[in-house]
């Protein structure tokens, strides 16, 4: 009776370790984990609003996993990217994340901010890392955010810092910025808020909803209270409207926006010749940048025969994918390929080289951008991708003085 009791025993222990069977020395029973392959999600608006910007950093995603798979895969497994729409559409993508959350191991893009707002709580309490093409701040407070890139609300600060020191602001100016109601807008808004209580700027702030296509009337009001700067935190679309009205009624002031507010259809569309006063900031490389990665990157995309016309979103899914290859190349070494692994290999990644497509970035203090650089960047209709910068990486005092909402908790 002894014996069968200790074979029972065994058999009981030898059960576990089976399921838990490794490959590169990684543990394997995981969700998104097979002996084969590593599975991640991207949530991406490919009809919406920000569909170009999404389009291009899912392209980016996917050459990104392309050549992974053909150099050999991570931890000996090949990355396969599993993709649904949700439009920007906060109910849509409630019912398609509980299709997709079961079959990955994160999410390799999520985008949106009301989106992500709206999935906060399942991704927490799923633990499933995300990388959200959102950059607000706010979405620090959640443990599983990997924002690669800085924040609108930095971005906004670094910008501003930059056009006061090519002069084109001044201490005690009046500004104005238009940013759509959200999160997304408020975030940005932060950012302006706190440049112009440091430089005792008069900000006159103006909220629109994402719908809201002319902006004349908006732009109009801001004449008449004397502003020498305008900084939106809009769509695409009202940007092109915001730089129309700007140039019609002979304001003519120089334009700042986030990141997002730019898609390179502007540069076809009637309000192409105002575009000229735009700032665009953000801490990607424009897709044109004269730097050996995003060339090859601009050469792999050309090779691909994507119909799209590229933008900046190409080398920044690009860059994700890189700090994703480390992130889970740390897991392996670490042997755990679960979720909780990858948790800990995103906070232990104090260092992820992308080439200089995206500022060097640091995931290990909680609450705090993983950057506070960024590109000064102008609309040109003659470089590949619509845009060209014009000033390289760097960090205004403003910015590394600024504390992030969620920093330190």
């Amino acid at each position: 009776m002894r014996r069968l009791l200790f074979k029972a025993a065994a058999v009981a222990l030898v059960l576990p370790l089976a399921a838990c069977s490794t490959k590169g020395g990684a543990e394997t029973n995981s969700t998104g984990v097979t002996d084969k392959e590593i599975t991640l999600g991207v949530m991406a608006d490919l009809s919406g609003p920000f569909k170009s910007l999404s389009t291009a950093i899912t392209q980016g995603n996917e050459l990104w996993a392309k050549d992974v798979n053909a150099a050999g895969g991570v931890c000996g497994r090949q990355i396969k990217l599993e993709t649904v729409d949700h439009g920007y559409k906060a109910d849509t993508a409630k019912t398609l994340y509980p299709q997709i959350e079961p079959k990955v191991l994160g999410f390799v893009q999520l985008t949106g901010s009301p989106v992500m707002a709206a999935l906060g709580k399942n991704i927490e309490a799923d633990k499933v890392t995300t990388t959200p093409a959102s950059w607000s701040s706010e979405l620090l407070n959640n443990p599983y955010a990997m924002i690669v890139g800085t924040t609108y609300d930095i971005e906004m600060i670094d910008g501003l810092s930059y056009l006061q020191e090519k002069g084109m602001l001044a201490d005690g100016d009046s500004v104005g910025h238009i940013y759509v109601d959200g999160e997304y807008g408020a975030n940005g808004l932060r950012g302006s808020k706190y440049y112009a209580e440091q430089h005792k700027l008069q900000l006159h702030d103006v909220k629109i909803t994402s719908t809201d296509t002319d902006l004349t009337n908006v732009v109009t009001g801001l004449k008449g209270q004397g502003v020498k700067v305008i900084l939106l935190t809009t769509t695409p679309k009202q940007t092109g409207s915001a730089a129309a009205a700007n140039k019609a009624l002979g304001l003519n002031v120089p334009i700042l926006s986030n990141n997002p507010a730019f898609d390179p259809a502007l540069l076809k569309s009637p309000a192409a010749s105002a575009l000229d006063k735009l700032y665009i900031v953000a801490s990607t490389v424009p897709f044109s940048a004269d730097i050996p990665k995003a060339k090859e990157i601009a050469q792999k995309y050309a090779a691909a025969g994507y119909k799209e016309p590229p933008n900046a979103g190409t080398p920044y899914g690009y860059a994700v994918g890189e700090v994703w290859g480390t992130v889970l190349k740390k897991a392996c070494e670490n042997k755990d390929l679960t979720r909780d692994g990858i948790h800990k290999a995103m906070q232990q990644t104090t260092s992820a080289d992308t080439g200089d497509l995206v500022a060097a970035l640091n995931f290990g203090t909680p609450g705090a951008p993983a950057t506070r650089q960024v590109y000064v960047a102008q609309p040109d209709a003659s470089a590949p991708g619509g845009t060209k910068y014009v000033q390289p990486l760097f960090e205004a005092e403003a910015a590394k003085a600024y504390k992030a909402p969620h920093e330190g908790q």
